[in-house]
């Protein structure tokens, strides 16, 4: 197949473009390259996946709806996985607009270019972010998430409605992926793995955030990979048992499915940086911070229907990915590259 995959410079989107790409599909890698985290680590990715003949990277915002009506036009793209977005629930404090620009008007921009292209599946990158005031665990598709507590979770939620707005009116099949605390090689230096490890080899101390009673369904970029693969290859259909009356958030008589992606074993934030200390080998210097805006002090993914539709379930501990991740920081970052 020809598969577009919007932020291929991007952590999950540079795995899953290796993984698509060597089971011999045609990978079209779009991205803008923006530098909200340094972005030669992002052309040290695309370098990787630039070897390949099957692969032809796209250097685009999807702001831009000149420049990607073009590329449609032109492409042939058969299947679509958007995983570009401004990311981040702490900066989405700092700059409201960037998340406007890119989750909003950019995922409006490749709706309407899947709709007239006749995009054959349409798979956006959601968040767990989106349960914000949910306490019911573990979290579950089939519950309402009606109160976001950042504009980046809100901006992932519009998605899920503006998704499903275009399976119901042009029968466009569209599936949502809740991402669970995604970690691994190659990983964002912004996420606290990255951060935590950079920290700690340097003698800096970490900040560890509500005081470290945090809890995080951290889920392995590999199991992440596959669940998307998995999704990307199961075309949704409509849920002929939905019922109006008591309508069901994860389905729709229209091509719509919405699945969770996670680890389904939520690790405390004190036991998992215990995990790092021993792999390092060395001692983290804490700085204890209350809760931040925005974030919630836990996340715990139910991925029944995830299993029950696409026969998976991740799997991978933390011991084992906290393990890969630094085998790779050191690797990378041993040279004369900084982090």
């Amino acid at each position: 197949m020809k598969i577009l995959i919007t932020g291929a410079a991007g952590f999950i989107g540079f795995h899953l473009a290796k993984r698509l790409l060597a089971r011999g599909d045609d990978v079209i890698g779009l991205d803008n390259l923006n530098p909200y985290y340094d972005v030669r680590l992002k052309h040290a990715r695309l370098a990787q996946l630039e070897t390949q003949p099957n692969f032809q990277f796209v250097k685009l915002d999807l702001a831009n709806r000149a420049g990607l009506t073009k590329l449609f036009a032109t492409s042939h793209i058969q299947r679509v996985v958007n995983l570009a977005a401004q990311a981040g629930v702490r900066y989405s404090l700092e700059n409201p607009y960037a998340y406007i620009d890119s989750n909003i008007v950019g995922f409006m921009n490749l709706l309407e270019n899947c709709r007239h292209h006749h995009v054959e599946h349409l798979v956006f990158a959601s968040s767990s972010s989106v349960y914000g005031l949910n306490t019911q665990m573990p979290f579950s598709v089939h519950h309402n998430v009606d109160h976001p507590i950042s504009l980046y979770a809100a901006t992932k939620k519009a998605n899920e409605l503006m998704a499903h707005t275009y399976a119901h009116l042009y029968q466009l099949p569209t599936t949502g992926l809740r991402f669970f605390t995604v970690y691994g090689p190659w990983g964002r230096p912004d996420m606290a793995l990255f951060k935590f490890t950079k920290a700690i080899l340097a003698d800096l101390p970490i900040e560890v955030y509500n005081y470290g009673k945090m809890q995080r369904d951290f889920t392995y970029i590999d199991d992440i990979v596959e669940g998307v693969v998995r999704v990307l290859d199961h075309l949704p259909t409509p849920n002929p048992n939905w019922s109006g009356n008591s309508p069901d958030p994860c389905s729709s008589p229209a091509p719509y499915r919405l699945y969770n992606i996670g680890n389904n074993n939520p690790v405390e934030l004190m036991q998992f940086i215990e995990t790092l200390e021993q792999t390092l080998g060395k001692t983290a210097q804490k700085q204890l911070l209350p809760l931040q805006a925005g974030d919630v002090p836990a996340t715990y993914a139910n991925v029944e229907d995830l299993q029950q539709d696409v026969g998976f379930k991740p799997s991978t501990p933390v011991e084992v990915g906290i393990g890969r991740f630094v085998e790779w920081y050191k690797s990378y970052y041993g040279g004369d590259k900084i982090a």
